[in-house]
Formats: structure tokens, sequence, C-alpha cells
């Protein structure tokens, strides 16, 4: 019974932290005591590992249940400290990036956007927990019009952002990107523009 509550436990930290991309951005201000939850689930298993491995080297091992659970915390444990965001990277899967732009603010919380080329964006907010804002775009010239936004946990959502370009390098824009939240939106929120494979 122990051994089979074990598989399931092991089963069970595999699947969140491999499935995190979908539920961590919805998570807000729980994505940090989550994820030290997640660390004190890894720790424990590490530990439940160590017990397992030395059991298993006094029964020489023999025991066929034992080595496969072993096996099976190591292969978790390993592939969870190479890939702590998963062996998946389902951003890369959601669209290629063609534009990233990052503000970084107070306490070191971030603001970083990516449009897709699927004409996909989404926005990931990190200060004190994680939100995240997706939807669609429309490039317009130096202008980028945002569509059926998915707030999420926010009231309000730029409805566009304006490219100020430093200059051109191999016909792509660089620069910086200006949100705005309407027309009467004057000052609007700035971010700095780390990657951009948009075209002219």
């Amino acid at each position: 019974m122990k051994q089979k509550v074990l598989i399931i436990a092991t089963a069970l930290f595999f699947l969140i932290v491999n499935t995190s991309y979908f539920w961590e951005g919805k998570s807000g201000f729980y994505a940090m005591p989550m994820s030290i939850l997640l660390v004190v689930y890894y720790v424990v298993l590490a530990g439940i590992f160590f017990q397992q491995g030395i059991y298993l080297v006094r029964e020489k091992f023999r025991n066929r249940r034992r080595l496969i659970i072993t096996s099976c915390l190591l292969v978790v444990l390993v592939l969870t400290f190479l890939q702590p965001a998963g062996i998946i990277d389902f951003d890369k899967l959601s669209g290629k990036d063609v534009l990233i732009a990052q503000q970084e603010g107070v306490a070191n919380c971030t603001t970083t956007l990516k449009l897709k080329d699927n004409s996909k964006f989404v926005e990931r907010n990190i200060c004190f927990g994680v939100h995240e804002i997706r939807g669609d775009y429309e490039l317009k010239g130096d202008t980028i019009v945002f569509k059926d936004v998915d707030k999420g946990r926010e009231e309000e959502y730029y409805t566009y952002g304006l490219i100020r370009s430093a200059g051109t390098q191999n016909g792509k824009m660089s620069g910086d990107l200006v949100l705005y939240k309407g027309k009467t939106d004057t000052s609007g929120y700035p971010l700095f523009i780390v990657k951009n494979e948009l075209k002219k």
C-alpha cells in the first residue's frame, strides 16, 4: 500500500511540475506559496529516494518493486532538477516569439510581453505572484492593436501599443514599446524591446 501511495505521489508531483505553464499564470498571488510547497515536495521526495536507496543496497537490489519505485523517483528528481519548468516548452509550442519587450520595476517586479507569429500575445507579470494576460493582436505599421483580451484578474488592459523605433537593423525595428489604455492615455507604459523580428 505504501509503495502505491509513493508511486501516486511521485506521478502527481511530475504532473504538477510539467503542467505549470497552464496553471501558474492563473494562480496570481498563490504562485509563490505554491512554488515553496513544490520545493518542499521535491525535498521530501529526494529524502524518500535516499531512504529507498539504502533499503535497496541492504536488500542487494533483489526487491523488484523497490527497484522500480526508486528508479521512478530518480528519473523524476533528475528531470525536475534539469527542467524545473517542465520537460516540454509549451511557450514555444504556442508560437514563435516575434517580439519580446520587458520592464523591470520596484522590488524586481517584471513585466514581459511576447508577440507570437500567429497573431497571439501573452503578457506575464511577476510581482509577489504571477499574472498572465492573453489575447490577439494586429500589427498596423508601428502600432500594435490588442483584441479579444483575456484579462484574467485584471480589470482593464491596454488597447494598443506603439513601437518607438530607435532605428533599424537588417530591416527589423528596435527601440521601446509603449502601451496605452486609450486615446486619453498620454503617459503610457514603456517596455524595452529585447527581441524584435517584426518586419517593416
